[in-house]
């Protein structure tokens, strides 16, 4: 995999990612592939937050993977800053070939570097082989998630 080269996304990886993001029972039913107006404001406030890291893994020039990384200032656990893993994909011919792994290693290594003392991530509760991979990497199911839909929320 040394051909693969992990940077921050610009503009122009939108129609790869959102194609990532929709390419499974979920996201087909929440993206829109078809209008990137809002994916582009979402990135522009990304790109804007230092704490926020939206990053694509590229190989030969195209689009192979996706995640967002956030980093997380706190009080709990002693003031401990923590990241949080979002929105994992890789492109469907990728898979099983160790890039996942190399998405969220990176994802924990830029953590070490931003001073994180923990990394957490979700994982919809029907997504059971994201979990299985999870679980191979060393993270720990060790919490129960709650979400609460805002519809229109700004």
């Amino acid at each position: 995999m040394s051909d693969l080269h992990i940077r921050p996304a610009d503009a122009g990886d939108l129609p790869e990612i959102v194609a990532m993001l929709a390419d499974d029972p979920l996201g087909a039913t929440r993206e829109s592939p078809d209008d990137l107006t809002p994916y582009l404001r979402a990135l522009e406030r990304l790109a804007d937050d230092p704490n926020q890291y939206q990053v694509v893994a590229e190989r030969d020039g195209r689009v192979v993977g996706t995640l967002q990384l956030t980093v997380i200032a706190g009080i709990s656990r002693r003031g401990a800053t923590r990241s949080v893993i979002e929105g994992v994909r890789v492109h469907a011919d990728e898979r099983g070939s160790g890039l996942g792994t190399r998405l969220i290693q990176w994802a924990i290594d830029e953590s070490g570097r931003q001073g994180c003392q923990l990394v957490q991530l979700t994982s919809d509760a029907t997504r059971t082989d994201a979990q299985r991979f999870y679980e191979r990497l060393g993270f720990t199911a060790s919490h129960v998630g709650f979400k609460m839909s805002l519809e229109g929320g700004s």
